[in-house]
């Protein structure tokens, strides 16, 4: 149970810092009475954090053991363990693979084509003595490309992934194949809990959507994805860990499908009304709540910790706790971080 701890002015002082998100500014490490780990534990496990968390306080890591065989790698490109090409697109500012040349036509020719890699022959060891997780801060591990649509387009390319999931030839193939895959997604985790203990979180990439809409419909969600989905985060939950899903797109209406999946938070991208969200579904699911903008440069520095206040007041309900996520970014000026943490902690302290 969280242990109520008052607010002192000396928690804003900055004791280190640390680099910034993608070449942001540093961002300052406070005097905080838990740390940024304990803090992220509260919230998933109690409900109850001691401050509004905020993106900084999670360390985020992809080793390159995974990125490099089960990822996208990164500039210099990357074939990986399925034996798929990757290309980098500057304009992007990432990798996809290369069109046109699918690993499989069907989805049917996946027991011959698809070879999951052997994870016992990879140096596990090796890759977690260079890449250490700091435990000040709660450590998650991000698994892009996951092991459902996003892996199935890898392997058919975009448009006849989507065409398998309803041409009835096929469907019982992508359950078998996601089944499979599903139960290697669990052998990873299994890897990655014994080789990083501090690893807190389980991030699964998945994306569901375009700009306006879902690719898929509800009912075809709850028949090929939710039950894997559950199948993997009942998993990790039984490893101590917590789930995050990144699931792009305008998805607000397969929130349902997420929760029933069972991951513990989702981050928004910003065509979702994550107010709603909130309003609907914060009692479910932990969901990243994008303030309301402002210009920041046009913006006095009260009017900034304002906002702050106002954000804490509406998104810091009793029983519905948020985070602040990656496309708050706009927003997150020192002034308005610096107020969030102030006003949330004597906010939490007071309920």
């Amino acid at each position: 149970m969280v242990r109520k701890i008052p607010y002192v002015k000396r928690e804003q002082t900055a004791v280190d810092e640390i680099p910034g998100f993608m070449g942001g500014p540093p961002v300052p490490v406070r005097n905080t009475p838990v740390s940024a780990r304990e803090n992220t534990a509260a919230l998933y496990h109690e409900g109850q954090p001691y401050w509004l968390p905020l993106p900084s306080d999670a360390s985020f890591f992809v080793p390159p053991l995974y990125n490099n065989n089960l990822g996208r790698g990164g500039p210099g490109g990357i074939t990986d363990a399925f034996g798929i090409a990757w290309e980098w697109i500057d304009a992007a500012g990432g990798s996809i693979v290369r069109p046109g040349e699918p690993l499989m036509a069907s989805a049917n020719e996946w027991k011959e084509k698809v070879k999951f890699p052997d994870l016992d022959a990879w140096d596990w060891e090796g890759e977690a003595q260079r890449q250490k997780i700091d435990t000040r801060f709660s450590g998650m591990i991000s698994l892009i490309n996951g092991f459902w649509f996003e892996r199935l387009v890898s392997f058919m390319d975009f448009s006849e992934a989507a065409i398998a999931l309803i041409d009835p030839d096929q469907q019982d193939a992508i359950k078998e194949l996601f089944e499979a895959s599903t139960g290697f997604a669990c052998r990873l985790v299994d890897k990655l809990c014994a080789y990083w203990p501090a690893l807190d979180g389980i991030q699964v990439h998945d994306d569901w959507g375009a700009q306006k809409d879902p690719f898929f419909s509800n009912e075809v969600a709850y028949e090929f994805f939710v039950p894997y989905m559950k199948v993997l985060t009942d998993h990790i939950h039984a490893k101590g860990r917590y789930t995050s899903l990144h699931s792009c797109g305008h998805v607000e209406h397969r929130v349902r499908c997420f929760i029933d999946g069972g991951f513990d938070q989702w981050d928004p991208q910003t065509m979702n009304d994550t107010h709603r969200l909130y309003d609907e579904f914060g009692d479910k699911i932990i969901i990243s709540v994008i303030p309301d903008f402002f210009d920041a440069a046009a913006t006095p520095e009260e009017d900034q910790r304002q906002a702050a206040r106002n954000h804490v007041d509406r998104f810091c309900q009793p029983g519905k706790p948020s985070m602040l996520g990656f496309y708050a970014m706009p927003v997150m000026t020192p002034a308005f971080i610096s107020e969030i943490y102030e006003y949330s902690r004597r906010h939490y302290f007071n309920q």
